[in-house]
């Protein structure tokens, strides 16, 4: 074969190698945040999933999928996956793959996404701002304790809030037994820290245990 056929073709894999995404392989020594997770969307809606960090959507992962995370940056960051799609002119293969960290958690969603347990409902009034106020006004610190979640129901769950309010954004839910470490507390709410995730947020009083 012509050297110099031998020498164009060599460029052309190489190059088509630099484009195409390579899966991480699973002996790969994970990062610290490297694990399995839940997607976690408020709405109950698919979470999308990115060729590159806010790039293009290929895809999208159910709510409550779980997932393997290589590497996760938490926050509002990214994840990296693997995700097996179409891709445009390489066809369908697992490629590596980015979701938006926001939407992930350690602990399983409950079934009906944006719904209340038994457990945690509420008595049909929303907190006022000066209700909110008023806890935040009465938070004092304390020397950490571990408390544990009793939900109304065995089979129920308790919601973690990001203000001590039921009126305000689930960040994560613990089904019975699940240990929270308290940071914090107001008149009706613990300030929690979940020790395996780092989510801190208030739990109600009213479902744990010390």
């Amino acid at each position: 074969m012509n050297k110099r056929i031998v020498l164009l073709m060599t460029a052309i894999l190489m190059a088509v190698l630099m484009i195409i995404p390579v899966s991480v392989a699973e002996d790969d020594t994970p990062s610290d945040s490297a694990g399995y997770y839940y997607v976690y969307t408020e709405n109950g809606k698919g979470l999308n999933v990115r060729a590159t960090p806010g790039g293009e959507i290929v895809g999208s992962l159910k709510y409550g999928t779980r997932i393997y995370c290589y590497y996760r940056d938490g926050g509002n960051g990214w994840a990296l996956i693997d995700y097996t799609y179409n891709m445009p002119g390489f066809g369908k293969g697992t490629y590596a793959c980015f979701i938006s960290s926001r939407y992930l958690r350690k602990s399983k969603p409950p079934a009906n996404p944006g719904s209340e347990s038994s457990s945690s409902s509420s008595s049909g009034s929303s907190d006022t701002a000066a209700e909110i106020n008023r806890e935040f006004r009465s938070a004092k610190k304390v020397d950490p304790f571990t408390v544990t979640v009793r939900p109304s129901r065995a089979s129920g769950w308790v919601n973690l809030r990001w203000a001590p309010s039921k009126s305000t954004e689930v960040m994560a839910t613990y089904k019975q037994n699940e240990k929270l470490l308290v940071i914090q507390e107001t008149n009706n709410w613990y300030q929690v820290e979940d020790q395996d995730t780092g989510n801190v947020g208030f739990i109600s009083k009213q479902f744990v245990v010390k």
